[in-house]
């Protein structure tokens, strides 16, 4: 075990370099400058580079590169250029909120994609299986910021069930319908992958012969989702990433102070050292989580060990 992790961790070492050269490279492709943010209009030519020169956008691009990730390494994400706060203090509440929303959405994707997609797969009934499979593509199809949208127009002011925006205090009243905005397509996905594992290890030779040794219902239906198990460890670790990184829509209409939010802000202020770094915070989360279920993997299926 000790040596497949440290084999997959040499494997992730130079992907994570590579995600600071994409990274860095295209927030200053992007038009725009990021000076002229902190600068009134009529600012003289030498103020400008004095500036330039105290947030080091002075020097040749590659130099630039070299000293933010030298920086990056010792865990400076640099000074936001917008409120002059270290980079890391802004991004520190921000991932904390969209872990939180992540971990409640990826929970509701899981508990209904599971639930969808085992009785999608377990059923004879061809209606039952045209219906689930009805309604997770339709999950997967929905828009996020359009379903957000229409759940505040909803239960907030019409019903005034729940709150539309904001974070509130510590009662889970405004995490639901971010939440479940953010868990409907995962839901789709895991529902369908769930239903086609689960039909394919039906029809396999060693669940007839479980049903020949006079095994019947839940005690068949755990073999079977061992065998799922995998499967779904796997897409769960990749939406759960995707939820970290794909979540601005969902943040922005719910105004949920997360990464997203947070990206959608440093992006119309121009503020290169809060896009760079969080943009790189939430890529080496993608990037560990998916070392992180290639581990869970092999623990739960022998078979990615032996190969």
């Amino acid at each position: 075990m000790l040596r497949y992790f440290l084999r997959r961790l040499v494997y992730t070492l130079p992907i994570a370099l590579g995600v600071t050269l994409v990274c860095f490279a295209l927030v200053h492709l992007a038009p725009g400058d990021p000076i002229s943010a902190v600068l009134p209009e009529n600012a003289s030519a030498s103020v400008v580079q004095e500036i330039k020169a105290a947030y080091g956008f002075d020097k040749p691009l590659p130099l630039q590169y070299l000293i933010w990730l030298g920086r990056v390494t010792q865990g400076d994400l640099g000074m936001s250029i917008k409120t002059g706060r270290p980079v890391a203090a802004e991004i520190g509440p921000a991932i904390a909120n969209s872990m939180l929303l992540a971990a409640a959405s990826i929970f509701l994707a899981f508990v209904g994609g599971c639930a969808l997609g085992a009785v999608a797969g377990y059923t004879r009934r061809r209606g039952v299986d045209r219906a689930v499979t009805a309604v997770a593509v339709t999950g997967v199809s929905l828009p996020h910021y359009w379903l957000g949208m229409v759940l505040i127009v909803f239960f907030s002011v019409e019903l005034r069930w729940l709150p539309a925006t904001g974070m509130g205090g510590p009662d889970l009243a405004h995490l639901i319908l971010p939440a479940v905005t953010l868990a409907v397509i995962p839901m789709g996905i895991i529902a369908r992958s769930v239903r086609a594992s689960v039909s394919e290890i039906r029809r396999q030779e060693f669940v007839q012969t479980l049903y020949a040794k006079g095994l019947r219902g839940p005690r068949v239906f755990l073999h079977v989702a061992k065998n799922v198990a995998p499967t779904v460890m796997a897409v769960m670790g990749l939406q759960f990433a995707q939820m970290l990184g794909g979540s601005i829509l969902v943040e922005t209409v719910f105004s949920w102070p997360g990464t997203g939010f947070l990206l959608n802000a440093a992006i119309f202020t121009r503020d290169l050292p809060i896009l760079q770094g969080t943009i790189l915070v939430l890529a080496m989360l993608f990037v560990f989580t998916n070392l992180l279920v290639d581990v869970l993997q092999m623990l739960v299926d022998p078979r990615v060990k032996r190969a």
